[in-house]
């Protein structure tokens, strides 16, 4: 409960009497005799004991008609509707009239009636003390004095859409009734001179409950705005209770005999004085307290005397007060900024907050009040109250504003909450964050630090990687690296761990399990580093890498890792090993840097069985096919390894060279033996080697005399040339080429023997020719083939006959004949003789153009060379005359030639 007396009291209303402009400024004067009035829906409604109900507007104008013939005793407009609602008296006794009207409908200028009924319960005579209508226009209650309730429910503004019922009846005078929605549950509160309970409208039964054993005077009830929850308040003489449809609220102690309760805004207005229910009739001049309450905010917003107060409307943003000497006056409420300043000066910060709060300052006002606040905190040394308050105005004040008030050493605890809560909004940028970790680290508060930075991830609120920086320069390794690792922050994690921590085995393990693209970079980055420290575990790592790195299963290329083991190559040649076996396709620098680790190991190696080992090593890579030719060569030259020189020459078809490197070496049965297994790709070798031994002054007779002989016996070099040769060799005798003279005039005195054997083989063959020929022009030829030439079966006829003496079936003729002119059986050889025959035609004419062409030109070697690539110098078979024929005999044996390759079909 509350205390009335310790409530504060502020002057929020300007309190003016109405004036009236059309008189010049005087008093505006109400109706005389007001007996009911109300508002809503723009006018201010008033009943008077004539009877008549008047419309006051805005502007003060005043218009009226008749509604009842005696007097009106209730009014109640509704909020939501033109709809107005009056209890009257038409003739006189104990006899309200109900009357509905309709606000915009006019009958004859007045406002159109929809309904009237008769207001006694049960046919008995009583007045009735109060009236409320819900908005719905479903329910209409009655209240009277002799306690009883009468509810219309249904259309209100029709009859035979709704019916009426007396819903409560008691004892004790009916002081206000009040209907309240929620949802679709609809209560009617009924509130008596010694009861409050309430109705549950939404039920068929009406199921009532007592709310409390005592009430109220005449209109000293009101309902709450639905903001606060629709409440029913009752105003009894020592307190102010609140309740709700099923239980009373709180209360609040406020003294005095209440004449009047109304409810607008949040704002509680009471109408205080010492007369009895029913007394305002009777002492119509008496002064009246008017008092405004802030129930939330606990304090009066206003409070002024009236004489004789008839009733307070709400309407047009201010309230209004009627008298009963015919005046009103209007509460128009102060702006909120003006309440505010008010309370600024008073250093009321907390009820200026809560003000603003209930009259819903937006945001920026609602900072400028937390700011001023703070400030005034601050100034009085109230540092941990001030934070409190900048903390509200995150995100609406410049944080610089407060940091620079708290950057003290001795403030460092308020600084540090400040910038938490800016962390906790998202708000912090990175200099936030330094700053608050700076504070941490200051303070050594790690279990601060620790819940900061150990906060979910979906709150995080600041910008990981400037804390990783700021936690790592302060020292705190193992902080940073734990923020490193949950964020996914890798390249930090490992700077940490290898530079800060040199903990190398969990940075290699930690770099084992990123994805594969993250940790191929970071391989290629810290590989070296780790290799130094870590060399086994780093050596395993770039296997899997470049294998079948888990879950990712990709792989990498390892060439762009050798460079990692610079200074260890016995992890290199462990790792090229190993991918060369699991993945034989790797690429051609692998095996040319395992090809030169095996050549260096080679090279140093002392014992003669394991350096034939790693020979067989080396060479087995050159025999791969995965080294590079070019590299390969250079390698085996550097470390004179001559098996794979000598190898590498062999596969590269460098027979020269491989003479040469014999030669270089003075190994003269090895350039032999070279000569024999290349001679017949490079026949120039045999004629090399003969000028190498004939270079030398030692005595190489054995090996010149096997290079003769080889010589001679594939003719591969002039006599002349072999002599000129050997003549500059002062050790070679006469002796040395004797043999080689000898057997060289012989075999070419046996090479002119057989040509001139062949010659005489040729003249008879050719004097054969030409009898035949002679014959055949002269003579009637016979056939007498008995078989096919072609199928070897009997001739039939129809059969084909040819002069060169074969014969076929007609049928065998014509299927495998490529012309009806030509023998089957001769056409190919005919066709050889005939192409050559043509060639020397051809070729006879080209050789007098290049005559021609040759001596003409200025550059003869370029004609030369054009007609060698054009065939010019091939050899040719000739077909010649005999010695001594002549001209005409050989033209004419030439037509016998053509006669005879020509065939003559005949059918026998």
């Amino acid at each position: 409960m509350a205390a009335f007396l310790q409530w504060r009291r502020f002057v929020f209303f300007d309190k003016e009497t109405v004036k009236d402009p059309a008189e010049n400024g005087k008093n505006f004067v109400l109706p005389i005799g007001v007996s009911a009035c109300d508002s809503g829906r723009g006018h201010i409604v008033l009943g008077d004991i004539l009877p008549g109900i008047w419309f006051l507007t805005r502007s003060l104008q005043l218009t009226s008609f008749q509604a009842y013939k005696l007097r009106v005793t209730h009014l109640y407009q509704l909020k939501q509707h033109s709809i107005l609602v009056s209890v009257g008296q038409d003739e006189q006794g104990i006899n309200p009239l109900v009357k509905v009207w309709n606000l915009d409908k006019r009958d004859s200028g007045s406002p159109l009636c929809t309904r009237i009924f008769p207001a006694i319960p049960g046919n008995k005579p009583t007045e009735v003390s109060c009236l409320s209508v819900h908005e719905n226009l479903n329910f209409m209650a009655i209240g009277f004095t002799d306690g009883s309730v009468v509810l219309t429910k249904g259309d209100i503004t029709r009859d035979r859409h709704s019916k009426t019922l007396t819903l409560h009846e008691g004892t004790s005078p009916i002081t206000g009734l009040a209907f309240r929605q929620a949802g679709k549950v609809t209560h009617l509160f009924v509130a008596a001179l010694e009861k409050v309970l309430c109705y549950t409208l939404s039920v068929k039964e009406y199921p009532r409950l007592d709310l409390d054993t005592h009430g109220c005077a005449l209109n000293c009830s009101a309902l709450t705005d639905p903001s606060q929850d629709s409440q029913f308040i009752v105003a009894g003489d020592d307190c102010v209770y609140l309740y709700q449809p099923d239980e009373r609220g709180p209360c609040f102690a406020f003294d005095g005999h209440k004449l009047l309760a109304h409810w607008h805004r949040g704002y509680l207005l009471l109408s205080h004085s010492g007369s009895e229910f029913g007394s305002r009739e009777t002492s119509p001049t008496e002064k009246q307290v008017l008092t405004v309450y802030d129930l939330d905010n606990k304090f009066i917003a206003y409070s002024a005397s009236f004489d004789g107060v008839i009733d307070v409307l709400a309407e047009w943003g201010s309230f209004y007060v009627l008298t009963h000497d015919s005046k009103m006056y209007v509460l128009q409420e102060k702006d909120t900024q003006t309440k505010l300043e008010m309370l600024f000066k008073k250093n009321l910060f907390v009820m200026a907050i809560n003000l603003a709060k209930s009259q819903h300052l937006d945001s920026d006002g609602l900072s400028e009040i937390f700011r001023q606040y703070g400030d005034h905190l601050y100034i009085k040394g109230d540092h941990d109250g001030a934070i409190q308050q900048y903390i509200r105005t995150i995100g609406k004040l410049e944080p610089s504003y407060v940091i620079r008030k708290f950057l003290d050493a001795q403030r460092i605890h308020n600084l540090t909450a400040y910038l938490q809560a800016l962390h906790r909004q998202s708000l912090a940028n990175a200099d936030h964050t330094t700053l608050l970790l700076n504070c941490y680290t200051k303070l050594k508060d790690s279990s601060k630090l620790e819940e900061f930075i150990k906060s979910s991830e979906s709150e995080v609120h600041f910008d990981v990687e400037i804390a990783i920086k700021v936690l790592r320069q302060a020292g705190y390794h193992s902080h940073a690296v734990f923020l490193a690792e949950r964020h996914a922050h890798h390249e930090w994690y490992l700077k940490i761990q290898l530079e800060d921590l040199k903990n190398y085995q969990e940075a290699l393990r930690y770099i084992g399990r990123l994805p594969f693209e993250q940790a191929e970079s970071n391989m290629k980055r810290y590989g070296k580093t780790l290799m130094h420290h870590v060399p086994e575990g780093t050596t395993l790592l770039l296997k899997r890498l470049c294998t079948d790195y888990q879950p990712s299963r990709d792989s990498a290329s390892s060439e762009e890792f050798i460079p990692i083991f610079a200074n260890n190559p016995h992890e290199l040649r462990e790792f090229l090993e190993h991918m060369i076996e699991v993945e034989p396709r790797s690429s051609q620098g692998v095996y040319d840097t395992l090809l030169e680790l095996r050549l260096q190991d080679w090279a140093h190696e002392q014992d003669p069985e394991n350096k034939k080992i790693l020979q067989e090593a080396a060479l087995s890579l050159l025999k791969s096919d995965n080294t590079v030719f070019d590299k390969a060569l250079v390698l085996c030259q550097m470390h004179s390894f001559k098996e794979g020189v000598l190898y590498l020459y062999e596969k590269g078809k460098l027979y020269q060279q491989i003479m040469h490197y014999h030669m270089q070496n003075e190994e003269y049965g090895k350039v032999v033996e070279a000569c024999k297994r290349y001679g017949e790709q490079e026949v120039c070798l045999w004629e090399q080697a003969l000028g190498y031994f004939a270079r030398k002054e030692e005595d190489c007779k054995t090996y010149i005399s096997e290079v003769l002989q080889h010589i001679e016996q594939n003719n591969l070099m002039p006599p002349l040339l072999v002599v000129q040769t050997l003549a500059h060799n002062s050790t070679a005798t006469l002796s040395v080429i004797k043999d080689y003279l000898i057997n060289k005039l012989q075999r070419e005195s046996q090479q002119i023997e057989d040509d001139e054997r062949k010659i005489r083989q040729y003249r008879e063959e050719t004097a054969h020719l030409r009898a035949e020929i002679q014959e055949l022009r002269t003579s009637a030829k016979i056939f007498q083939k008995t078989k096919c030439s072609m199928c070897n079966s009997p001739l039939e006829l129809p059969s084909v006959h040819f002069l060169c003496g074969h014969s076929f079936h007609q049928h065998c003729f014509e299927s495998y004949a490529e012309s009806e002119a030509e023998c089957p059986t001769c056409t190919p050889g005919n066709r050889k003789v005939m192409d050559m025959l043509r060639a020397q035609d051809q070729k006879r004419d080209l050789h007098d153009h290049f005559t021609r062409q040759l001596r003409c030109s200025n550059d003869g070697f370029s004609v030369v060379a054009d007609y060698f690539g054009r065939g010019v110098f091939n050899k040719l078979t000739l077909i010649t005359d005999t010695p001594g024929g002549k001209a005409g005999t050989g033209s004419l044996e030439a037509d016998l030639q053509r006669d005879l390759l020509m065939h003559t079909k005949r059918n026998a």
